[in-house]
């Protein structure tokens, strides 16, 4: 597979055309931002487990019949994907109360939900990415209701695997940010990435943040932590 020109670069990630117009190439960077790029930095070796991370979760996802852009693993930090037109919505799912809920509805952290809560935001980084429902996307034709349906559905069926998977290495899924794409086709994927870039990842037992957090928040110890859930995701795998 060739590698071509260079087609978008985003706040983590280069995308590269090849020979075979369906497929392009991702390049995981180490580059971090936080706060829609307000504070930016670089995370050491944070490419590699992002991109090894993301693919064998996508493995996985397809044998468990969600749909996904993975094609192959090239290198540590590059993966041949099918290309998509991403859909502009973001996708989070949230199995307890972090971060932007609960700064918006005043309440602690770590309240957990009776049921997963799923929310989109339109991607659009001019404004800020603002949240939206269901009748907010279908005016502004970002989706159609089908596909919406299909997204929803797909993104509480990873909830529940992802919370599994990562319950079976002793840390509790909070929540987690998803995208998906349309095919040449229209069949709606999984894209993009599942890595502690996009999941709030906590210590089962000590509740100790594993994840992007310790950047946003200033903590320390950010790359032995993304170090670490990648060591428990190989050792349950």
């Amino acid at each position: 597979m060739q590698k071509l020109q260079q087609l978008y670069e985003g706040k983590a990630k280069r995308v590269y055309a090849t020979d075979d117009p369906g497929l392009v190439i991702v390049d995981y960077k180490d580059d971090a931002t936080a706060f829609n790029g307000a504070k930016k930095g670089t995370i050491a070796g944070k490419g590699v487990i992002n991109n090894q991370m993301t693919n064998r979760f996508m493995a996985k996802l397809e044998k468990a019949g969600i749909p996904t852009h993975f094609v192959q693993e090239l290198s540590e930090r590059e993966t041949l994907v099918k290309k998509v037109s991403i859909v502009p919505l973001e996708v989070i799912v949230r199995n307890i109360s972090a971060g932007s809920f609960a700064k918006r509805y005043g309440v602690e952290e770590g309240i957990v939900f009776d049921a997963p809560t799923v929310e989109f935001s339109y991607k659009c980084d001019a404004l800020d990415d603002p949240l939206l429902n269901t009748s907010h996307a279908l005016a502004l034709k970002l989706a159609a209701r089908s596909e919406i349906e299909t997204i929803r559905k797909y993104a509480l069926a990873v909830n529940d695997f992802l919370k599994a998977f990562w319950s079976s290495c002793g840390v509790t899924l909070v929540d987690f940010k998803l995208e998906f794409g349309r095919l040449a086709d229209g069949t709606i994927v999984l894209a993009d990435e599942i890595s502690p870039d996009t999941c709030r990842l906590w210590d089962s037992q000590t509740h100790e943040k594993l994840d992007k957090d310790r950047f946003r928040r200033d903590l320390g110890g950010v790359e032995d932590a993304y170090a670490e859930v990648m060591r428990r995701m190989k050792e349950a795998l």
